[in-house]
């Protein structure tokens, strides 16, 4: 019999697992992005401006610039995520190309030398400020299957509210289910007709289920795949006041593009289980855009230092989530596989909003030689929440979120060495856990190494960067607790072009 793509609308707070204290972490964290002179110097660009990707650090730094310009990226990235899971370790190595930097400033100067504003800036430049291209794989022998999640979420689920009813198809059964009695109901639907979870009485209200499994310990292999970006569009404006002091203010754009695929395979049991296999895949796909703003000073103290200082407003993101999911198993309906990745859950519209950053820089300049620079960033992450606030899932979220976030400090370390046409550049950067335990993410560590030539009228600019951190990801939300430790290492070569005009 043909079945069509289906899909149903549902309220944001029927969803429990998607939206929780991991967009967080996904969009509220930067990775080392932009012009390749800006990794070179891992972003240390607080006091000296004159970079445009510098201008998601201090929206001053447009009026530094002496000419107006042009300049476009493109970065190499390499993810090395080597996992341990129980008693599998494992290895995942994932690489793409993408366009990751473009933009443009027009300088235009005073024509008098007795003025007091010297000139203004006008800027626009794209920046990806985090590529959400990743893979990681584990396995392991483990002693917790697959059947406690299912079973977590159906204890207490009226074994009548979940059952087919005379002529219905599977499939809108499950999203009829999600859409009137939320996720938890829909995951004990997809638990039972997967065969995972049985009822011990077959009464409509029984509200007590037990596992089909029989295991002391399972094989389980778990693969996680995620594509998108997070990107950010800025307009600024930012002027020279006598020869010291320099201002500038922003509007940023953003705009989230993200799926994931999960994919769940567990075998191994006892010879007697009833079950001996079980896959269960989850599909989730992300789409929003924001909004935030930036304000930024940099003052010239004398011809060796530059201070700054500026703001970045908390960035409101707006996003929608549709999720989809297949199961099957030895025991599994033999229809379950009409629930599959045509059939789709859309949730309604919901916000995050990642808190306010402020960030203090000094920097030396040595003529015409070089330079250091020095920035240290401030944000409290225990700031953030998820809206609506009156949605009793987001409250719970919200309550997680205060109660394991910390605040972040960040510093980054950057210098520049000139010799006649050549630059030789290097950086260091060190970011705070955001979990209060630091060991749900770890601190993150890196550095940066980047040589330019200037032709004069043009600028080509090479960048390495390099950071680590360690990563305790659950593989689910409920049931599975042990989670898999990671240790990501992110490798990013970029080259850019710059034209003065």
């Amino acid at each position: 019999m043909k079945r069509y793509i289906t899909f149903i609308m549902l309220s944001a707070c029927t969803l429990v697992s998607a939206q929780n204290i991991n967009d967080v972490m996904r969009y509220g964290s930067e990775n080392l992005q932009g012009t390749a002179r800006f990794q070179g110097l891992s972003g240390a660009f607080g006091a000296l401006g004159g970079d445009l990707s510098a201008l998601g650090v201090n929206p001053a730094g447009s009026a530094v610039f002496n000419n107006s310009l042009f300049t476009v990226s493109g970065t190499s990235y390499t993810r090395d995520n080597a996992a341990r899971y129980f008693n599998g370790n494992d290895g995942t190595i994932s690489s793409n190309v993408d366009l990751n930097q473009i933009g443009g400033v027009m300088v235009f100067k005073t024509t008098n030398p007795e003025a007091d504003w010297k000139k203004v800036s006008l800027a626009i430049n794209y920046d990806v400020v985090q590529d959400l291209d990743d893979r990681f794989f584990v396995s392991g022998n483990s002693n917790q299957g697959i059947d406690n999640y299912f079973l977590n979420f159906a204890n207490g689920v009226p074994f009548g509210s979940i059952l087919l009813q005379d002529g219905e198809l599977i499939e809108n059964a499950y999203l009829d289910i999600g859409s009137q009695q939320g996720f938890v109901d829909q995951q004990a639907f997809l638990g039972y007709y997967g065969g995972i979870i049985d009822p011990q009485t077959t009464d409509d209200d029984n509200t007590a289920y037990v596992s089909t499994s029989d295991y002391g310990t399972v094989n389980q292999e778990f693969s996680r795949t995620t594509t998108g970006y997070n990107s950010k569009f800025t307009v600024n404006a930012a002027t020279q006041f006598k020869n010291r002091l320099h201002l500038g203010a922003s509007l940023n754009f953003h705009n989230v593009q993200y799926t994931q695929l999960d994919k769940f395979y567990e075998d191994g049991y006892n010879t007697d289980s009833e079950i001996q296999f079980t896959t269960f895949d989850n599909y989730l796909q992300t789409q929003g855009s924001a909004f935030s703003f930036g304000l930024g000073a940099i003052m010239k103290l004398n011809e060796f230092f530059r201070i700054g200082g500026s703001y970045q407003s908390p960035t409101w993101y707006r996003l929608t989530d549709d999720t989809s999911q297949r199961i099957n198993s030895d025991l599994a309906d033999e229809d379950i596989h009409f629930i599959n990745f045509e059939i789709v859950n859309l949730y309604e519209a919901y916000t995050i909003k990642i808190p306010e950053k402020l960030t203090g820089s000094l920097a030396v300049i040595f003529g015409k030689n070089g330079l250091l620079s020095l920035d240290y960033s401030y944000q409290d992450m225990a700031r953030s929440e998820l809206r609506p606030k009156n949605d009793s899932s987001f409250a719970i979220v919200n309550n997680q979120i205060a109660n394991e976030l910390g605040a972040v400090s960040s510093v980054r370390v950057g210098g520049e060495y000139r010799i006649a046409q050549i630059s030789l550049r290097g950086g260091f950067r060190y970011e705070q856990s955001p979990y209060i335990n630091e060991t749900t993410i770890g601190d993150l560590s890196g550095f940066s190494a980047g040589i330019g030539y200037n032709f004069g009228g043009s600028r080509l600019d090479l960048a390495f960067n390099r950071s680590e951190q360690d990563v305790n990801k659950q593989l689910f939300d409920t049931g599975l607790t042990t989670p898999a430790l990671i240790n990501n290492i992110n490798t990013n070569v970029t080259l850019a072009y710059t034209l003065n005009f």
